[in-house]
């Protein structure tokens, strides 16, 4: 009986959550910490970011209801040098929960934003690539990470790429 009462209430907290009103925002410590902060009607979570941060985004980008964080980060890894790097997260009950922590997307990052198109929610991407042309791509959220959809420019201008990637 005492797992079905706490069941039943922990249903209850996460329906109640869904319905409460969220905001995420960075604060930033100094140059190279900064905190991804989600504050909801009752509660407030923090994550630590030791990176500089470039932008952050909102929008639904796995499709499920709730708005995710889209956080630019400036990082290097293992791989690839220091460079421009998309982090998103999500809202678990109040807390702050890692969604994906990308390496890279496709080609140079340069600069990223959420879309919600008619084939659905998520991430375009103004990318160079290592012989010094843009490409604008699209992205989907695919079961763990981000996936290529398309291009929507590829091998142009700078001015080029940037009207496609402004453009609806």
């Amino acid at each position: 009986m005492a797992r079905i009462r706490y069941w039943i209430l922990g249903l209850l907290l996460v329906l109640s959550m869904k319905g409460e009103a969220q905001q995420f925002r960075i604060v930033q410590q100094n140059d190279s910490l900064n905190w991804l902060v989600l504050t909801t009607d009752s509660t407030e979570d923090k994550w630590k970011l030791p990176y500089p941060v470039y932008q952050l985004q909102t929008g639904d980008v796995d499709g499920n209801g709730s708005v995710d964080a889209i956080v630019g980060v400036i990082k290097k890894t293992r791989y690839y040098p220091k460079g421009k790097r998309i982090f998103i997260f999500k809202n678990v009950n109040g807390k702050l929960r890692p969604m994906w922590m990308g390496s890279k997307l496709g080609g140079i990052l340069q600069d990223f934003r959420f879309t919600n198109t008619a084939e659905g929610p998520g991430v375009r991407a103004l990318e160079t690539t290592t012989d010094d042309y843009y490409v604008v791509s699209e992205y989907r959220w695919e079961t763990f990470g981000m996936t290529f959809v398309r291009f929507l420019a590829k091998k142009v201008s700078k001015e080029k790429a940037l009207e496609v990637f402004n453009s609806k």
